[in-house]
């Protein structure tokens, strides 16, 4: 589970456990602080340091980076919110241990710092900054010098991303054993800068405890899973892809998600238009096919062949009567779904008639808009999307920087690749065919949305600037060579 993440709750299993397992907390903390310090020195030439230590075990960190910085040579000063008699447990074990310069915190402290050390509060903390603390941070942020951040930048949530009243802007986190939620969510994640994971000897072993259910998405997630063309095979084992394209005036949606699907290796890929859309969109296509129907019934009859194993419905469809059958009727016949754009919004009156209809393999892809239309509102971005796809029976594809991928039985993944120049035009209906493709070929619906999430991210990112929504089709062979021969 190396992509495991660690809920605050988590973590502190974690420890506990490995405490309990004779590893003092006092050497997990001295693990800590010392490589934190080393990771300092192997970015940045010896300056004036400024250490923030807060009430904690974060402070007990930032007292064991104080002591190794200055035993390598670097001036150093240690600022403590409260009073160091108020520390407990192994951080006032390491307090003790600190001889060097100390000075009560305030923005005052940073003057002439080089350098700052934010080990005020991590990730456990649950209420907003105020008064001098938060004038500190303030002062950090607009000081113009690097910031090294113990555990999570303070002020950060570290299961939610949210900003608790102000936080500190990282260049670089250092976290131990696993990553956070908020390490990767946003806002926290922009707060993070360069965030690393440092082994303080905590045993891999203690996850098989933990069973944590949330995963940063990387391809140890999924890659097993990927449906590689087998020798002997044929077009029909790599599945039937149908997408549904809209009416005369919205049929790029549909064209965008069936190159995609092709590329992520369906054997076949149809576009199913309305009768007149059938001459443009057949017009502007070769490998993927066009089909027409006329009206629910006919969109129906298309679905009797059993060879077309998996349906997009929605981007480009329209908020209409019709999207609304056709999304039940595919439901209907058990087909894996992928339900996009207009396939949502055209159930946000009755929402319980869509998730009443779920029944095979079903991935919604909301963006927060769509989200909000179909379920209720709640705390952080994991968290909704977890509560939604319980609830509804479905995977729920969260779109947005920080994309959330979150399966009926709980697990939960958040997508971290997503490049910025991913806000363009069509983007979303090509992720949609990456992911109908997948799907259509037999992948498993959460490992299919997984995938396709980080292989849309990934392509934009190989692609770079002046990305539009069809070079992410295009991009994507050079993708899947990398998965598949490492090069």
């Amino acid at each position: 589970m190396i992509d495991a993440l660690l809920t605050v709750a988590e973590m502190y299993r974690a420890d506990r456990a490995a405490i309990d397992g004779g590893i003092p907390g006092e050497t997990l903390m001295e693990n800590a602080g010392g490589g934190i310090a080393r990771e300092i020195e192997q970015r940045w030439t010896a300056r004036n340091a400024v250490v923030l230590c807060g009430p904690g075990n974060n402070g007990g960190d930032g007292f064991v980076i104080a002591r190794h910085l200055r035993r390598a040579g670097w001036p150093v000063t240690v600022a403590v919110s409260g009073m160091i008699e108020g520390l407990k447990g192994d951080a006032a074990t390491m307090a003790r241990q600190w001889t060097g310069t100390t000075v009560p915190l305030s923005p005052d402290c940073l003057a002439g710092a080089g350098l700052i050390v934010d080990a005020l509060f991590g990730a456990g903390l649950t209420r907003p900054i105020e008064g001098v603390v938060a004038a500190t941070i303030e002062a950090a942020n607009q000081a113009a010098v690097p910031i090294v951040a113990v555990d999570m930048p303070s002020g950060v949530h570290g299961d939610s991303g949210a900003i608790l009243g102000t936080a500190i802007r990282a260049d670089l986190t250092v976290t131990f054993f696993r990553r956070k939620p908020g390490h990767l969510l946003l806002p926290g994640r922009e707060f993070c800068g360069d965030t690393t994971v440092l082994d303080i000897g905590i045993p891999v072993g203690v996850l098989d405890a933990i069973k944590p259910w949330q995963f940063e998405n990387t391809p140890l997630l999924w890659r097993s899973a990927l449906p590689w063309p087998r020798l002997g095979g044929h077009k029909y084992h790599r599945g039937h892809a149908l997408v549904v394209s809209g009416g005369l005036a919205g049929t790029g949606a549909a064209r965008l998600a069936a190159r995609a699907a092709l590329r992520s290796g369906a054997g076949l890929v149809t576009v199913a238009s309305p009768m007149d859309a059938l001459a443009i969109n057949a017009a502007q296509l070769t490998a993927v096919m066009t089909l027409a129907f006329d009206g629910a019934a006919g969109f129906a009859g298309l679905l009797d062949d059993a060879r077309k194993n998996a349906v997009l419905i929605g981007p480009g469809n329209g908020v209409s009567p019709l999207t609304r059958q056709n999304v039940l009727s595919a439901l209907g016949h058990r087909r894996a779904c992928v339900l996009d754009a207009d396939a949502l919004t055209v159930f946000q009156d009755r929402p319980e008639d869509l998730f009443a209809a779920i029944a095979g393999p079903c991935l919604l892809t909301p963006h927060e808009g769509e989200f909000a239309r179909l379920f209720p509102a709640g705390l952080d971005k994991l968290t909704r999307a977890r509560a939604a796809a319980i609830g509804c029976g479905a995977t729920v594809l969260l779109k947005g920087a920080d994309t959330v991928i979150a399966a009926p039985d709980g697990r939960a993944a958040i997508n971290a690749n997503a490049p910025p120049e991913l806000a363009t035009a069509g983007a979303g209906d090509v992720l949609a065919g990456i992911a109908v493709g997948l799907m259509a070929q037999g992948m498993a619906t959460f490992e299919a949305a997984c995938a396709a999430a980080w292989l849309h991210g990934e392509a934009a990112k190989e692609f770079g600037p002046g990305l539009i929504a069809e070079d992410l089709s295009e991009t994507l062979p050079r993708v899947f060579r990398r998965l598949r021969f490492g090069s």
